[in-house]
């Protein structure tokens, strides 16, 4: 797979290999399988226009022609992000469709269906989100207007195996069945920019509040999540699985506010985000333990307590330190936490409380609830 100048401008500049979207794919074998169907021929490579300009060619590795359709397929290629599509087989066939028909898509094998509402896609819809769809389209027409076609075509997006590799995935949780979702806006998969996760974490938003639910957890992983169903009896589609972006929930929640927001996470991760921290990850912020010192102070801890805590080896080894000493810095971070998701908030009418656990799901912290202009205090 080969591309236009913008991939050399990012590796140049983060030396990370960027990649392609799911939509990307299917717009590369969607192009490749209409021009077969028009020319007789499957460009190889074919080449595609996202929609910010860049013009990346994608080698087809597999490819079929018979009577009124075609079948053309590439391997995605994500770059350097952990992404669970990497190498996946996108294939589209194409089939022709009477005059006036207009674009068809449909779901094939691997592809999800929407079953819930609050997607940017109707119930009964296959999962392929509105700008690849668009991507699509503008090819399908330009193929059509290169080689005389009239455009009118029946587009099936499948994925081999899928359906299994959608487990690893939000999709069966908001309500998408069957397999994986085709998405992208760019059409460009930015290394470690988790995109798709923070995508989910939307539609996660998007289907609980369509669903009628104004209660919802953002969960670190599924040691949170099972702590917070067992406090608060939340359905499923009431958790978010926010990882290690606090910020994308946060700052998402403030445009599409619920009622109330619990955040359950580890101790350690969750002293980051007190410490004004909204991506968790170990990579790109650390437990500061002068802060978790400070606060322990103004929970009654004495300088000797304090500086033990300061030289600790983890966060988790700071809190039983105040355990054993009686201090209850485990709310005090869950209080402080709350407070910078309430500022995040700006004033969003949501509720926040935050459940801090360790690594077995007992909880170590909890602060009380509070809204907009109600910071401060477990």
């Amino acid at each position: 797979m080969t591309s236009g100048g913008g991939r050399e401008a990012q590796l140049k500049h983060t030396g990370l290999r960027p990649g392609w979207t799911t939509g990307a794919c299917a717009t590369a074998a969607t192009t490749a399988a209409y021009t077969a169907l028009l020319t007789g021929e499957f460009p190889d490579p074919v080449t595609i226009t996202l929609p910010k300009g860049q013009t990346p060619s994608f080698a087809l590795t597999a490819e079929s022609l018979a009577g009124g359709s075609a079948m053309a397929a590439v391997v995605k290629d994500a770059g350097d992000d952990p992404d669970v599509t990497h190498g996946a087989v996108i294939r589209s066939t194409v089939r022709l469709l009477p005059p006036g028909s207009g674009v068809v898509f449909r779901a094939g094998e691997g592809v999800g269906t929407v079953t819930l509402p609050g997607l940017p896609l109707d119930v009964g819809e296959p999962a392929i989100n509105p700008v690849p769809r668009q991507l699509m389209r503008e090819h399908v027409a330009e193929v059509a207007a290169r080689h005389g076609g009239g455009g009118d075509v029946e587009i099936t997006v499948s994925v081999d195996h899928g359906a299994e590799i959608a487990r690893s995935t939000w999709n069966p949780r908001i309500g998408i069945l069957g397999g994986l979702s085709i998405l992208g806006t760019t059409g460009v998969v930015v290394p470690y920019s988790c995109s798709a996760w923070i995508d989910s974490i939307r539609r996660g938003v998007d289907v609980a509040r369509a669903g009628g639910l104004t209660h919802v957890a953002g969960c670190t992983g599924s040691t949170s999540e099972r702590t917070v169903s067992t406090l608060y009896d939340l359905p499923e589609i009431a958790l978010l699985d926010m990882g290690d972006f606090a910020g994308a929930v946060l700052k998402y929640v403030r445009r599409h506010p619920v009622d109330r927001l619990t955040i359950c996470g580890g101790f350690a991760k969750l002293s980051k985000l007190a410490a004004g921290h909204l991506d968790l990850h170990s990579a790109r912020s650390q437990v500061d333990k002068a802060f978790l010192a400070d606060l322990a102070r103004a929970g009654g801890a004495s300088e000797s307590l304090a500086a033990e805590i300061t030289g600790a080896n983890t966060g988790l080894a700071a809190l039983r330190l105040c355990e054993a000493a009686g201090v209850p810095l485990g709310d005090l971070v869950a209080a402080r936490a709350r407070d910078e998701a309430l500022t995040v908030l700006r004033g969003a009418p949501v509720a926040v409380d935050v459940v801090c656990v360790d690594r077995a799901g007992t909880v170590v912290g909890r602060s009380a609830v509070a809204g907009p202009g109600k910071l401060s205090g477990a």
